[in-house]
């Protein structure tokens, strides 16, 4: 979904031969597979991160156009809507000081963009749903001028037949609404973690990133409130997931009306099969042609940027041209910190490695359906969820946390070649958080309460603290 594209709307024929290039695309990554064409190694890890532009009252700013070309950064691009923005980071191959590296230049990023969008009169903020959105903020004219935002607006509302998209989302308080666009997804902002394995090992990288997501998310929640309403620890999971449904949902493994999704069950043999089943179960939204684009498998990247796995399965290409796959965990909100948030990506890179690397596969001890649960559960309600886990185990999240996974994620993090300073930079963030049980949601939540539940003021404060670069564990209320 970066390409731009040149059109707007399609016709049978361009359907046909999208279709037609995707099919001929997942062979050709199939004979990759089998004939040992893709890397492997080295481990590297990236990142993207969303973020809101807002005005000195803090409401959505939608002037992405202007702050971009203020700015002038490669490392930031547009999102979907205009009071978004996305940051990325230089790819670092793990090892000794790849997560100071990672850190260090997100901080002096975002130094710089915090600069430039005070220069314009507004701010920057980090965080997986800004308490101040409004329903009436996301329409299509704070849609980013972009063809390809305005063609996947114009087909998921083609596929509806032009019905409006229902989000129903009980938690704390219930939220029922209806809206006749994509835009309820640009309310969603995320932190997505991107780690390269070697090809031979994916498939175990990949199962256990769907295995730890529940676990996860559960200590990582930023996204209570929504429209004025709170609802999950994480309301960013289901609300994302409803807002490009394409329709209602089925009885199947793979629904193609949620585009959205945790998957359909473990991968058996090779990320091969996240793509076989994108080209088989999956209807093209973007039918977009690349002449040149078979030896790169445009149309097949193309196609899978428009199915948002909760990990999703990449492939990439290095500067020498070598494919390689990679894993684009997806589950992170943004914000609260920069600390914070490398504190999260190290957590999760520390635990796929270690889980990756057991001698008997965590996703033959956890059924499927038990990790795509985790998820909800841990969405729903954080560090309070019960999760299940190995061997019909039934757990708390913050204990699973605190006994076995952080020593897990530890132990992973030593496996990449990272320093014991590193990972206690790191890894005492996650336990300080798991053990006070301040998470930014609990934040939040206090926060809102203890003064006067007024969402202007709890973002000013979030927003002051976040100036702060403390870690949100520290945060006073």
């Amino acid at each position: 979904m970066g390409k731009e594209i040149d059109g707007l709307q399609f016709d049978a024929a361009a359907v046909g031969r999208f279709r037609q290039c995707v099919a001929r695309e997942t062979e050709q990554l199939g004979e990759w597979v089998r004939s040992g064409v893709l890397a492997e190694g080295p481990y590297v890890a990236g990142f993207e991160l969303e973020a809101w532009l807002v005005d000195p009252d803090l409401a959505p700013a939608p002037i992405n156009e202007a702050y971009l070309a203020a700015l002038a950064s490669s490392l930031v691009v547009p999102e979907l809507s205009k009071f978004n923005v996305e940051l990325n980071g230089t790819p670092q191959i793990l090892g000794p000081g790849a997560l100071l590296r990672l850190e260090e230049e997100l901080a002096a990023t975002w130094h710089r963009c915090v600069a430039v969008a005070g220069d314009l009169g507004a701010a920057l903020v980090m965080i997986g749903i800004l308490p101040t959105i409004t329903e009436a903020d996301l329409c299509v004219s704070n849609m980013s001028p972009l063809n390809r935002y305005h063609a996947l607006n114009r087909q998921v509302m083609r596929a509806r037949r032009g019905r409006p998209i229902t989000v129903d989302i009980c938690g704390r308080e219930r939220l029922l609404t209806r809206h006749c666009d994509v835009m309820l997804e640009a309310a969603t902002t995320s932190f997505q973690v991107h780690l390269q394995v070697p090809a031979s090992r994916a498939t175990r990288y990949y199962n256990a990133s769907l295995v730890l997501s529940g676990p996860i998310l559960a200590a990582c929640g930023n996204s209570p409130f929504l429209f004025g309403r709170d609802l999950w620890d994480e309301t960013r999971i289901p609300l994302f997931e409803q807002a490009v449904a394409l329709g209602s949902k089925r009885h199947a493994a793979y629904d193609p009306a949620h585009r959205v999704t945790f998957g359909g069950g473990y991968v058996r043999d090779s990320l091969l099969e996240c793509f076989a089943e994108n080209e088989a179960f999956y209807p093209c939204l973007l039918p977009m042609a690349f002449p040149d684009g078979a030896a790169t498998l445009e149309h097949l990247r193309l196609h899978n940027g428009t199915i948002w796995r909760w990990n999703r399965p990449l492939v990439g290409f290095d500067q020498a041209g070598t494919p390689h796959f990679r894993i684009e965990h997806r589950v992170l909100p943004s914000g609260p910190s920069v600390l914070d948030m490398i504190a999260n990506a190290a957590l999760y890179f520390g635990l796929a490695h270690h889980f990756a690397s057991c001698t008997t596969a965590p996703e033959s001890r956890l059924p499927f359906e038990h990790a795509r649960e985790n998820l909800y559960r841990a969405a729903r309600d954080g560090l309070a969820s019960r999760l299940h886990w190995l061997d019909a185990a039934e757990t708390g999240a913050a204990t699973l946390l605190l006994d076995e996974l952080l020593p897990a994620a530890r132990d992973g993090l030593f496996g990449l070649g990272l320093q014991a300073e590193e990972i206690d930079r790191y890894l005492a963030v996650i336990e300080s958080r798991v053990r006070s049980g301040q998470t930014a949601t609990a934040w939040l939540r206090q926060h809102f309460a203890a003064n006067g539940r007024d969402f202007f003021e709890l973002t000013a404060a979030y927003l002051s603290h976040q100036r702060g670069r403390m870690p949100v564990h520290e945060w006073p209320v």
